[in-house]
């Protein structure tokens, strides 16, 4: 309602637009408060509940925990409307299916100050809507009551302290009579009524007697089994927080007629915080003397009452004490309908969908039934909100400001973070908690170690304190298992309005310590076991860092680098754009590098080509970064079939001596059997090692002579190699080219060689591979009727990756097949294709392969320089084609 109002004070025409409140969502969490007070209604009805049993366990509870602006206390607003009547209920809530009386009591625990005192408070605020709900005594209570005021609070009436305090309200007036006449039954139970008007204590002594004495009718109106020892006790606070206990036995013994179930709401409970827990004490008190009352509790942190380690801080600790406050998954994510009945009793209030983000926005301001924000602009405030309802909330008041100053709203306008939201996060932490939400705001995802380093101190402890926080979630599971709420992060990191907010300095000198550690967790791991995914983890942070503080150590970024590219395996490492301008730091060089050589696998070559030159003209990458980057271009240029260029770049690389130096070595002799040079490619191979890459050269001049029983064996030797080296990229490749082998030979085994190529390749986006496994299916399949058509569209797809090279596979595929089915104008075709694309003399060797599988005469002399006779690599192609005719011909 205060929202409602502010947003109708905020122009002078409000009858402009319609102002609502748009309640969103939480039907999840109201089926849960609905099943769990279904279940509390159902064992006070028959008798399960025993109000003097003090060490049963209580389940009598619901705790909604959230992040400050999540929408905790309009839930629990909601929840007090549903249950005080009908027609306050959201209609996608549906009606409740108890008919018991209920009464609930919402207490706003931020109204109070974090002092005992406070706790009268909500004493009276129950008793309070007790007096209006029930119009008669609740004696035992009432006297107790009574004594407790008069002892605390001489000569000040009691009506007159709840005008002044604030919780005067229609029931206000009830109470004091109620008091008087509670006093009255009691005195005339004992049948004592000259001590009606008398002082408190004097009814209270005479009552105590009476119950030490077994009277009956004092035991039948005040027969609690410790009725007598707290009306002995000193009516102090702590007398008070233990007289709920009384007032249990009195609800159980109303008139039928008269029987309710309080439903008390306890908001904000983050406020009741205190050094020593003093406020908290009584608080659970009051819930586990109350075992027959229903409490919704809503607060930032979760209750932690089932601890075992606050033993001694509060009275009843531990899961036995309250087995649904325990930790459990349940607890971790937003409740759904059927939690309920998993006997959990505390659950984190999640953000709100993007489609409740638009249908809360669309309702909001409404003008001639029109959304008066429109589209873009809710599209905008949902994409920076990240579902938190503050941040909607505080979005529509800028709406109105904007407007009332004469200008119409963009979406543009709303690209903001709130101060007021990053007050509401700040205001309950602790200075170096504060220290701590900074530090961690530069990253993504981090652990206690990783926050503690971040931010520059020494123990874990203010760590372990931030991440339960609800502004922290938790994924058990995840690499690094926390993260801050996204729009608290961006608030945090937009901050230029609080008083202790930081400096650029301040930011640099955290990234510098963000990066450093990710670095050191890192090596430290890859001393012990090299874990892939810590490896990509910690560059996806680590690179961002270093690019957007414009960092300068980047030593481990640099060797980390090299070891991801090792193993080509290209997981994407999700760098967000900062803009088109071209590199100005090391770190930005840095980031274009490796974005530039994974992206490669969803780009076309040229492009990779392109953004490589370009970083390498800045002159910005380290040394042993920049080799990098000369080899990735030759690389794309020799896919582009662009194979000079490539043959220089590699040679640069190899002349180099560096890391890269025999991978280069290797592409050299790649390029020399490209050219048709095998004698010069098969020598290199002694040379290459398991850095080089051998196994593969090797296999390919094999089977490029037809020597499949020899190729596969080069090709099982280098996936056996990259299995015990753990290089999952290299594997993929191996069984690949193992698959191409096989696929000319033995059809059969190729399809099962090449399910497994289809296994490794999966997640590892080595685009090139993934299309020669297809070009791989051609042969294996050559002879049948689909292959031309199949043919077509792998040509498509090869045209799109910018990997031209690949035709040139795809046309010896086909003339295989046309030679199999001895389709000699087809043949012929392909043949002219392939000599069209092997014009520049790089892969000619295929024209002539695809000659010998025709048995077809050369149309002139070959420049190829095989390793054994021509005519001896002419019969083995011939015999090929030959044994798969017969292998069709005998399945016919």
């Amino acid at each position: 309602m205060a929202d409602n109002l502010r947003a109708l004070f905020s122009s002078n025409d409000p009858s402009a637009f319609d102002v609502s409140e748009a309640f969103t969502d939480r039907n999840s969490q109201w089926a849960v408060v609905a099943a769990s007070l279904e279940d509390h209604l159902r064992r006070v009805a028959d008798g399960s509940i025993d109000v003097e049993d003090l060490e049963a366990p209580r389940t009598n509870m619901i705790v909604f925990h959230g992040v400050g602006g999540v929408g905790k206390s309009t839930l629990l607003r909601k929840i007090e409307a549903a249950l005080t009547a009908a027609e306050h209920r959201p209609e996608q809530w549906g009606a409740p299916t108890w008919t018991e009386r209920v009464l609930p009591i919402r207490i706003d625990l931020s109204r109070a100050a974090s002092t005992g005192s406070d706790f009268e408070r909500v004493i009276l605020t129950i008793r309070l809507a007790l007096a209006g709900a029930l119009d008669r005594t609740v004696p035992s209570f009432d006297v107790a009551l009574r004594h407790y005021w008069e002892t605390v609070h001489p000569g000040e009436p009691l009506d007159e302290y709840v005008r002044r305090s604030g919780l005067a309200g229609r029931f206000s007036s009830l109470l004091p009579g109620q008091l008087q006449a509670g006093v009255g039954e009691v005195a005339a139970a004992l049948a004592l009524p000259g001590l009606v008007g008398s002082a408190a204590g004097q009814l209270t002594t005479a009552l105590v007697s009476a119950l030490r004495e077994r009277q009956e009718r004092a035991r039948a109106l005040a027969g609690a089994t410790r009725t007598a020892a707290l009306l002995e006790a000193t009516p102090d606070l702590d007398a008070l927080s233990y007289y709920p206990h009384l007032l249990a036995w009195d609800l159980t013994q109303l008139p039928a007629k008269k029987r309710l179930t309080p439903v008390v709401l306890l908001d904000t409970f983050e406020d009741t915080v205190d050094r020593h827990r003093d406020f908290e004490r009584l608080l659970q008190r009051l819930v586990w003397l109350l075992p027959n009352v229903f409490f919704v509790i809503g607060g930032r942190s979760r209750l932690q009452w089932a601890d075992p380690a606050l033993h001694g801080q509060l009275d009843w600790t531990g899961p036995a004490a309250w087995p649904g406050l325990a930790a459990a998954p349940s607890s971790l994510t937003v409740p759904q309908p059927r939690a309920a009945g998993t006997g959990a009793r505390q659950f984190l209030i999640g953000d709100l969908s993007p489609e409740d983000c638009e249908t809360h926005l669309a309702r909001r301001l409404v003008h001639d039934g029109q959304p008066l924000i429109g589209a873009d602009i809710r599209a905008a405030i949902t994409a920076r909100s990240h579902g938190l309802p503050l941040h909607l909330d505080l979005a529509v008041s800028r709406f109105l400001e904007i407007r009332r100053t004469g200008r119409t709203p963009t979406a543009a306008d709303f690209d903001c973070a709130f101060p007021a939201l990053l007050a509401r996060t700040l205001s309950d932490l602790t200075p170096e908690e504060r220290h701590l939400l900074r530090s961690v705001a530069l990253l993504d995802a981090f652990d206690l170690d990783l926050a503690t380093q971040t931010a520059g101190l020494a123990q874990q402890a203010p760590a372990r304190r931030l991440v339960e926080r609800p502004l922290v979630t938790e994924d058990p599971y995840a690499l690094w298992p926390y993260h801050l709420h996204r729009a608290i992060r961006s608030a945090v990191r937009d901050d230029e309005h609080s008083d202790d907010r930081w400096t650029p300095a301040d930011w640099h000198q955290a990234a510098d310590r963000a990066l450093a550690a990710l670095g050191d967790q890192w090596t430290k791991a890859a001393a012990l076991a090299p874990s892939r995914m810590l490896l990509v983890a910690c560059l996806r942070q680590g690179l961002r860092l270093a690019r957007d503080h414009r960092l300068t150590g980047l030593g481990w970024l640099i060797k980390a680098a090299f070891v991801y590219t090792d193993d080509s395996v290209w997981e994407p490492l999700a760098l967000p754009s900062v803009g088109t301008g071209a590199p100005d730091t090391a770190a930005d060089a840095v980031a274009e590098l490796l974005t530039a050589i994974v992206r490669r696998q969803r780009e076309h070559r040229q492009r990779t080509a392109d953004r490589l030159t370009a970083v390498l003209d800045t002159g910005l990458l380290p040394a042993e970064l920049t080799e990098m980057a000369l080899y990735y271009r030759a690389k794309a240029h020799k896919d582009l079939s662009q194979n000079d260029a490539a043959r220089t770049g590699m040679q640069q690389v190899a002349d180099g001596e560096g890391r890269l130096a025999v991978k280069a070595r290797r592409a050299l002799a790649n390029l020399a059997r490209l050219a048709g040079d095998f004698p010069t490619a098969l020598a290199a191979v002694p040379t290459l090692g398991w850095k080089g890459r051998h196994h593969r050269v090797l296999g390919d001049i094999q089977w490029s002579h037809a020597d499949t029983a020899a190729a596969i064996n080069a090709f099982e030797a280098g996936r056996a190699e990259a299995e015990q080296h753990g290089a999952a990229g290299e594997r993929a490749m191996m069984q690949v080219r193992l698959a191409l082998a096989v696929s000319f030979a033995d059809p059969d085994r190729a399809a099962d060689e090449l399910a497994l190529a289809h296994q490794f390749l999966e997640g590892l986006d080595q685009r090139s591979n993934t299309l020669l496994a297809q070009v791989v299916a051609l042969i294996k399949d050559a002879g049948t009727g689909d292959v031309t058509a199949r043919a077509e569209i792998l040509r498509t797809d090869i045209e799109a990756a910018g990997l031209p090279f690949l035709h040139r596979f795809v046309e010896l595929a086909l003339a295989f097949h046309h030679a199999v089915r001895s389709e000699d104008q087809d043949l012929a075709a392909a043949i002219g294709r392939l000599r069209a694309l092997t014009a520049t003399g790089d892969f000619a060797y295929f024209t002539d392969i695809a000659h010998f599988m025709g048995g077809l005469p050369l149309p002139g002399p070959s420049t190829i320089r095989w390793t054994s006779s021509e005519a001896d690599v002419r019969s083995a192609w011939r015999g090929l084609v030959q044994a798969r005719q017969e292998r069709l011909l005998a399945g016919n």
